[in-house]
């Protein structure tokens, strides 16, 4: 049935008004729920370039199916946008909660990525035309030409858009959660759909069509709300499928998820964005062969760590005689906070930050290290604590640029020391490490210790088995080249394993691995 043509609102332009109002609310929260499928997938499957480019691309090419299809609903403009609209409220409120339960219960949620994605691009390709449609019979009989009024249409589309996009980081993540945002943005839409045409197309509506519309707005509602309500024990038993039933911390701050498990040293569990960052059962043998090497043969008294704001590799510093001052740049204040006061993680770290000798600095490790070298000051070792250079976020922490920087605040004969990820899980990305630190003029050694012990999971999913634990934690030492032997980092002309602890062993690279081309800002090369 085609709706008749509406009688001519009472106020064109209160009416124009309140059309653009709806475009601008439906734009911003179109765009949140992009966001957040692009978030929440970073966060659960990794590599956010990789997801985003499938998330962005997969919901354009629906949004213009979207808007094939929505020609069909043009001669019955205003129900059919209202039903859109609830739909899309519904599926785009609740996209964030399925992933997360899907990704909990199940292991994987790469199929449910690409599914949300098709169907809320295919919605919110179907708004456009529809509101063409009806702007312009708001506009009949007013003044002004159709050109126009599509123009003011965009207009509210883009501007919604941004505010949408600058919502979501500053306000929304950081304030409500992942879930909690989501949930109120389709309440959002939902209520913004549903007035438009309620108030301005009802009285052309059928009596079943209105009551139509009233109800499935109604009923999108009351699931929405039903569902906020319901946050807080889903995340707890969401988080107790991940992550085991001991976690007793979980912190979202404006850097990242933490979550911490176990009340011991040996039950305890750093997890950071969903990966285990730190398992007291072995953290000692890592923290170990990640430090004593950079401080075990030449000048240690001043020591510079980037990472680190869990504590335990400036414990391992703090332990070695003859260290005087020690600075530690993370990211995170929120972790640092957590490190100082939460009693198991003070506990394994020893009350490091209880030192006089440690000064915490609250930074991005890259931005840090490009003030003035004067301020900075000089550190006779580096070490550089930071996540597998696979993951997205940290790629500039493991650039030329980086390096080159970090070789500015080495005192002669000073070491740097970096985590370069599994050597023998990942080969490829943990070679080019040492190519990227030799391009960037220093001598580099590489060397691996012990992985994780058997069963200790690499990440979420104990529900689902252990993931795949690194069989080894590979290292890069480095240091400026120079006449001075001393200076020179530990190799065969120093005996094989010089300076490494037990349980670590040197590594010769395999064919071809001193050829990798570097890493760099504008042209990263490590796989997520």
């Amino acid at each position: 049935m085609i709706e008749p043509l509406p009688a001519p609102v009472s106020s064109p332009r209160s009416g124009r008004f309140l059309v653009l109002a709806v475009v601008f609310l439906c734009a911003a929260c179109g765009l949140v729920y992009e966001l957040e499928l692009v978030a929440l997938a970073s966060y659960l499957i990794g590599d956010s370039v990789t997801q985003a480019s499938v998330v962005l691309s997969v919901m354009v090419f629906a949004m213009g199916v979207g808007s094939l299809l929505a020609k069909r609903l043009r001669c019955r403009a205003a129900v059919g946008f209202g039903l859109i609209e609830a739909a899309l409220a519904l599926v785009g409120g609740c996209s964030a909660m399925v992933l997360y339960a899907t990704f909990a219960w199940s292991g994987g949620s790469r199929y449910a990525l690409v599914a949300f994605s098709l169907a809320i691009g295919m919605l919110i390709g179907a708004e456009i035309p529809l509101l063409m449609t009806l702007i312009q019979r708001v506009s009949r009989g007013a003044d002004g030409d159709a050109s126009g009024t599509v123009a003011d249409l965009f207009a509210a589309d883009y501007v919604g858009a941004l505010v949408g996009g600058l919502a979501f980081p500053f306000l929304l993540l950081p304030q409500l959660g992942q879930l909690t945002s989501a949930l109120l943005t389709g309440a959002v839409n939902a209520v913004a759909g549903g007035s438009l045409v309620l108030l301005l197309f009802g009285r052309d509506l059928s009596r079943r069509a209105r009551w139509t519309l009233l109800g499935a707005n109604a009923l999108v509602l009351v699931v929405l709300a039903l569902t906020t309500a319901m946050v807080g024990d889903f995340e707890h038993a969401a988080r107790r499928a991940v992550y085991g039933g001991q976690v007793r911390v979980a912190v979202q701050t404006h850097v990242q998820e933490i979550v911490l498990t176990g009340r011991s040293g040996a039950s305890l569990g750093l997890f950071l964005d969903g990966r285990l960052r730190v398992d007291g059962r072995d953290e000692s043998r890592y923290h170990a062969a990640l430090v004593d090497p950079a401080l075990a043969r030449g000048p240690h008294g001043r020591v510079l760590i980037l990472g680190g704001g869990d504590g335990l590799a400036a414990r391992e510093v703090l332990r070695r005689p003859g260290v005087r001052a020690v600075t530690l740049v993370d990211v995170d204040p929120e972790l640092v906070r957590l490190a100082r006061e939460d009693p198991a993680l003070a506990s394994l770290n020893a009350h490091a930050y209880r030192d006089p000798r440690l000064r915490a600095v609250a930074g991005d490790p890259f931005g840090w290290l490009r003030g003035d070298v004067r301020t900075l000051g000089t550190y006779d070792a580096v070490i550089c604590d930071l996540p597998d250079p696979g993951i997205t976020a940290s790629t500039k922490l493991y650039s030329q640029e980086f390096y080159g920087l970090a070789s500015r605040v080495l005192a002669p004969g000073g070491r740097l020391v970096v985590h370069a990820g599994p050597a023998g899980g990942r080969p490829r990305t943990f070679w080019t490490v040492a190519s990227t630190i030799r391009a960037a003029g220093l001598t580099a050694f590489a060397y691996r210790a012990g992985g994780r012990a058997p069963g200790v999971p690499a990440g979420p999913g104990r529900a689902h088995g252990p993931a795949a634990a690194p069989h080894d934690w590979g290292f890069v030492l480095a240091t400026r080249p120079g006449p001075d032997p001393s200076a020179a980092a530990p190799g065969p002309a120093a005996g094989p394993g010089a300076g490494l602890p037990a349980g670590s062993s040197p590594l010769a690279p395999p064919p071809g691995a001193t050829g990798l081309p570097p890493s760099t800002l504008v042209h990263p090369r490590y796989a997520g």
